[in-house]
């Protein structure tokens, strides 16, 4: 921290009575050595920041500090004011200044030494230096970590302040400015940090089951005595917590929240674990840590990223600055929470792939899997309301509405057909998106942030080219992999400031657009044309044949990767703005198939409700719903209990179905919709009647199954009353490759 903060960036008798006035004495300091460049640009970017959430702290501390745009170089100034200073503090004025001042494309090791800092102001023996201080070389030596605290500090104390969250660099690298050469391009993290394994990557509870052999091994975050403390659980360990803090610009309050939880975890005797989401970004907890965790403090002031590792356990949900003021409190407050067995909702399967925490010995097949079905389920909501807005255009104006004028030259507020062109255009201008969404999310599923620029370009130019969505899954995963290879790339610390904003974007671009535009684009765009040329071709036998595959695939894992990949290949067909007519049969097929499950489902536990129990009968109630809205997982708590019987019932159910709707030439326009978009549907009588037939199918042999398994025995689980499944509400949201995996 040597560069960051010196002797002219100290005044140890501020003047200043107004916090306003206080940053802008500092700020001038810092544009007196060339740090900031324009000073009004840069106090209204402090003023911003501090509009969010007041920057005072308790114990006398002001810590306002931004991002900016106006700034060279990370740079600290710190202040001494003799009346004090209101900065919103809860308890009072603020007598020590510390302005953060951070460019918008800071380097990570930097960030990482500032957080240092932040994690240090929570130590008294430090802040009380400061006030002792009788010079600024050496107010400036203490904040550098030239210089120690008085003696007499706890040792835990002094092990935090060598450390940095995240891996964060030690503030002895600091000092001889090498900080920067061993910080991590990815996470900030420096070399020597995460040799001591301060960060949260590979962080283990004391006696849990250790991280997998690649992870780097870290001391738990309470103290050693902790097992024998109060919050010691079953009288053989204590009661362990995985914590996640952020704030807005990620530099202070992020990391000052995560030492104040683990100081208060030392002295309550409790194992506390934190993840620190800032500006350097973040490497995610173990999820074995946070398995064997008891309880979650989620102390944030923007959402927390991944949110969904931690369903399913007593959580305290709060502001950054809760845990900075009152974490002895918090973490009473989850204690309790888990003593009462209140818990949030389990994970829910429908989140997208990217939300959920992947492990390090995931088989490249499961996260290819992953990866593109990231970009699918981000791409859904554009192809379901874009889809709907043209099925909507063409009920109300027509079929011609299509060759309509803009609706920006020509819209007449009385006539239908107007109202019409103008739900068609905006449904064709969400369907531009599909491809481009679909490229770049698969690309941050693979790379993170980082990933979204290439991926985007890429899968704008797959349109252009007209590559269409094989073009967007290929851009995608070329995006990700050529950001992932540049991220290993040992650059050099002079670059790293302007790596996320500048050179990432750039190179990967570049590489993306090159390869699209002048290697892999033209056969991919052949590819897309002979699979819309062979769709458009199927006829008679080959089209109900494509039905009924489409249907088995439908109902197979009800929602999981099979019935994505048929979903998807429908979905792709209509997502133009003039889609074929063998499009939307596809379409038209595959949301059939899918209604099918929940339905047959609801109706078997109608006509013979001696077959199933209470739990079960319920979830029948709400898949009446579920399935009318095509949606397939309704079936899952049903599959997951007999998988056997009910997945064999449903997929024979579902390929009937799809058949019939093709040989009845139904078509279909929106994605989504279920019986409700029964309207938009092209001969939507036989098309109802495609789906009875379905239902009654999977129905008789569903009923036929258990009745044989009824006659023979109890040969699975036991269907008493108590044997009670997830609530209907809950099961579609039951993880899916459990159907698969399951037995009688």
């Amino acid at each position: 921290m040597s560069d960051t903060i010196t002797a002219d960036l100290v005044d140890l008798d501020l003047s200043a009575d107004t916090k306003e006035a206080a940053a802008r004495a500092l700020a001038e300091r810092m544009v007196t050595l060339g740090r900031v460049t324009d000073l009004e640009g840069f106090l209204a970017d402090v003023a911003a920041r501090e509009a969010q959430m007041p920057t005072g702290l308790d114990g006398g501390i002001g810590i306002p500090h931004c991002r900016s745009a106006h700034v060279t170089e990370p740079t600290l100034a710190f202040g001494r004011s003799g009346t004090g200073i209101d900065f919103g503090a809860p308890d009072g004025p603020a007598d020590l200044i510390f302005l953060i001042a951070a460019p918008a494309g800071a380097d990570d090791a930097h960030l990482t030494l500032l957080s240092a800092l932040a994690r240090r102001l929570m130590n008294t023996e430090f802040t009380d230096a400061l006030r002792a201080a009788t010079d600024a070389e050496h107010a400036a030596a203490l904040i550098r970590g030239e210089e120690t605290a008085p003696e007499g500090r706890a040792p835990e104390d002094a092990a935090s302040e060598d450390a940095a969250s995240e891996g964060g660099a030690s503030e002895g690298a600091a000092s001889e400015g090498g900080a920067a050469e061993d910080a991590a391009s990815e996470g900030g993290a420096s070399e020597d940090a995460t040799a001591k394994g301060t960060g949260p990557e590979g962080a283990a509870f004391e006696g849990a089951d250790s991280a997998p052999d690649d992870s780097v091994a870290a001391p738990a975050a309470a103290s050693a005595g902790a097992a024998t403390g109060p919050a010691a659980l079953d009288g053989d360990r204590p009661f362990r917590i995985v914590a996640v803090t952020s704030c807005p610009t990620g530099i202070a309050h992020t990391y000052m929240a995560a030492e104040s939880l683990e100081n208060a975890g030392r002295e309550t005797g409790v194992e506390i674990v934190v993840e620190t989401q800032g500006s350097a970004g973040f490497t995610r907890l173990d999820p074995a840590v946070i398995a064997a965790a008891d309880g979650v403090i989620l102390a944030h002031d923007v959402p927390v990223r991944e949110k969904q590792r931690f369903a399913g356990k007593p959580t305290v949900d709060t502001g950054v600055k809760a845990a900075i003021n009152r974490p002895a409190d918090l973490i009473g407050e989850v204690r309790d929470k888990a003593a009462r067995g209140e818990t949030t909702e389990a994970a829910q399967a429908g989140s997208t792939p990217v939300e959920r925490a992947g492990t390090d010995d995931e088989g490249y097949g499961t996260r290819l899997r992953r990866w593109l079905m990231s970009g699918v389920s981000y791409m859904v909501p554009f192809v379901a309301a874009g889809g709907l807005l043209i099925a909507l255009g063409f009920a109300i104006g027509g079929y011609e509405i299509n060759e309509a004028p803009s609706v920006m030259d020509h819209f007449v507020w009385t006539q239908a057909a107007s109202w019409g062109a103008l739900l068609f255009q905006i449904g064709g201008v969400a369907f531009g998106f599909l491809v481009p969404v679909l490229a770049g999310y698969i690309a941050y599923g693979m790379a993170d942030r980082p990933g979204l620029v290439p991926g985007f370009v890429g899968g704008a130019i797959s349109l252009t080219i007209n590559a269409g969505f094989l073009g967007g899954l290929a851009a995608g995963l070329i995006a990700g992999g050529v950001v992932l290879a540049i991220q290993k790339v040992n650059i050099p610390a002079a670059l790293r400031g302007i790596m996320p904003v500048v050179v990432i974007p750039l190179i990967s671009s570049a590489v993306v657009g090159f390869l699209m535009f002048v290697v892999i684009g033209k056969p991919i765009a052949e590819a897309q044309k002979g699979m819309t040329d062979w769709l458009g071709g199927l006829t008679g036998a080959n089209a109900v044949l494509l039905g009924a595959l489409l249907g088995l695939m439908m109902c197979f894992d009800l929602g999981g990767p099979v019935n994505k990949v048929a979903y998807t290949f429908a979905t792709a067909g209509i997502a133009v703005a003039n889609a074929s007519d063998s499009a939307m049969k596809v379409m038209a097929a595959v949301m059939a198939a899918g209604m099918v499950p929940p339905l047959a489902m609801a109706l078997a536990t109608t006509v013979r409700g001696r077959l199933f129990n209470r739990a079960e009968r319920e979830n029948g109630k709400a898949a009446w719903v579920l399935g009318a809205s095509f949606i397939s997982e309704g079936a899952i708590p049903f599959a997951a209990a007999d998988p056997l019987r009910v997945i064999p019932a449903s997929m024979a159910g579902g390929a009937v179905t799809g058949a019939l709707s093709m040989a009845f030439g139904a078509t279909l326009r929106a994605p989504h919709g279920g019986i409700f978009v029964v309207p938009l549907i092209g001969n939507p009588l036989l098309y109802l009647v495609a789906i009875a037939a379905g239902v009654g199918v999977t129905t008789a042999l569903v009923i036929v199954l258990k009745g044989l398994r009824r006659s023979a025995g109890p040969a699975g689980p036991a269907t008493g009353e108590d044997t009670a499944l997830a609530p209907a509400a809950g099961g579609a949201g039951t993880r899916k490759e459990t159907v698969a995996a399951r037995t009688v």
